[in-house]
Formats: structure tokens, C-alpha cells, sequence
């Protein structure tokens, strides 16, 4: 990933300027993690956080039969690891295809939440929408698909003008749709394809708004 796409996702994920963005960026590790590598073990110790951009996480357990069992799973857009402070990993983690993530030091992450007001916010921002995400997956299934989750965050950027200045960056809104870039892309083209959206340099123009709200499902 580019410098200017980390920093595009990590303003994403914190809600904040790219300026502050950069002061995460440089406590940051950035990953490519192939499919099916364990990241941490059950009872390893945990005092790293990361910051997942593309890719599904799973959470795993051993059962009391020896069977896997999963306890949940993590999506682009999310947080797992150690936060605020260092811990024991309750759970195997487990990439589930390949993935890209950010990681770095909870207490790095902790002390710039706290010195930076507007990381703390972004961060509290965040971790809200988690939990939120966590309640709906544990009430069955979302309601609305990955691309469904793409049209909805283009309305919310777009408001009554259906006008987004400046155009969406696809990592960013992936995230904030917690789905793959490569999905929101897709999404994105098919919208255009069909005269849906029309976008530009400068800005990202809902064609047809009622049209686009039909196809959030």
C-alpha cells in the first residue's frame, strides 16, 4: 500500500486530518499477511493492536470437544489486539484469505489517544461503530449486503446536495463500509456503468438518488 493510501485509510478509520494521520502513520507497522497465517495464539501475550485494511480476521477457540470453533471475526474497518493497555490473547487470530493490516504498540496508541484530542474522538468513533457492527452480526445476519453496505455510505457522504467534494478514496470508503476495497470498487463501477453516479477529478455527483436508495439491501 502507498503512503498516500495508508494515510487516506488511517484519516478514515480516526475520523481526523491527514495531518494527524501522519503522527499515527509513524508508530505504524504496516502488514501483508497471507492466508491462513496465525497472528497470535491463545495465551500469547498481547501488547500490539492492529488496524485491519482489507481482509477478514477470524477469532477461534478450541473447543472442549478439540473441534475449532469460531468466536467471531474481524472486518476491514476494525480494530483487535490489545487496547489500552498490554493483555493475554483470549483466542487464536487467524487471517482468512490474504490480508493488509497496521499494527502498533497499544501503549503508543493509548498515550496518543490521550495527548491528541482528536485521535481519542476518532478512535471512541470508531470503536462505537464496531460494537455496533458486533451487535448485528450476533442478532444472525446484517441486513444489508457488502455492496448494499457501499450505496449506503455513499448517500451518507453524499447528504441532500448528492454532491461528495472531494470524490471518495475507495480504501477510505471501504472501510467505513466495512467491506474489501475490491468489492466497494466494484460497486462503485457498476453504479457508473449504469448511470447511477457520474464522478470526476473533483467530485462524485449522485445521478440518480432514488435509484441508488432502491439499492440499499
Amino acid at each position: 500500500m502507498q503512503k498516500d493510501e495508508r494515510l487516506a485509510a488511517i484519516a478514515a478509520m480516526f475520523a481526523c486530518e491527514e495531518a494527524v494521520a501522519a503522527l499515527l502513520d509513524k508508530s505504524m507497522v504496516p502488514l501483508n499477511i497471507p492466508h491462513k497465517t496465525v497472528l497470535a495464539h491463545q495465551g500469547d501475550p498481547s501488547d500490539q493492536c492492529w488496524l485491519l485494511i482489507d481482509g477478514v480476521v477470524h477469532i477461534q477457540l478450541l473447543g472442549l470437544d478439540g473441534q475449532r470453533v469460531q468466536l467471531a471475526y474481524h472486518g476491514p474497518g476494525e480494530f483487535f489486539g490489545a487496547y489500552p493497555a498490554p493483555t493475554t490473547h483470549r483466542a487464536d487470530i487467524v487471517a482468512n484469505g490474504d490480508v493488509q493490516a497496521l499494527r502498533m504498540p497499544s501503549a503508543t496508541l493509548a498515550a496518543l489517544a490521550n495527548s491528541h484530542a482528536a485521535i481519542g474522538a476518532g478512535l471512541a468513533l470508531r470503536l462505537a461503530r464496531q460494537l455496533d457492527m458486533s451487535l448485528d452480526r450476533m442478532a444472525a445476519r446484517s441486513t444489508l449486503s457488502a455492496p448494499g453496505r457501499v450505496h449506503a455510505e455513499l448517500m451518507r457522504l453524499a447528504g441532500p446536495d448528492h454532491r461528495i467534494v472531494p470524490p471518495p478514496k475507495v480504501t477510505a470508503l471501504a472501510l467505513n463500509a466495512n467491506t474489501s476495497r475490491e468489492t466497494a470498487s466494484r460497486a462503485i463501477s457498476a453504479l457508473e456503468r449504469r448511470g447511477v453516479i457520474s464522478r470526476s477529478d473533483r467530485h462524485m455527483t449522485i445521478v440518480a438518488p432514488r435509484m441508488l436508495e432502491d439499492m440499499v439491501y
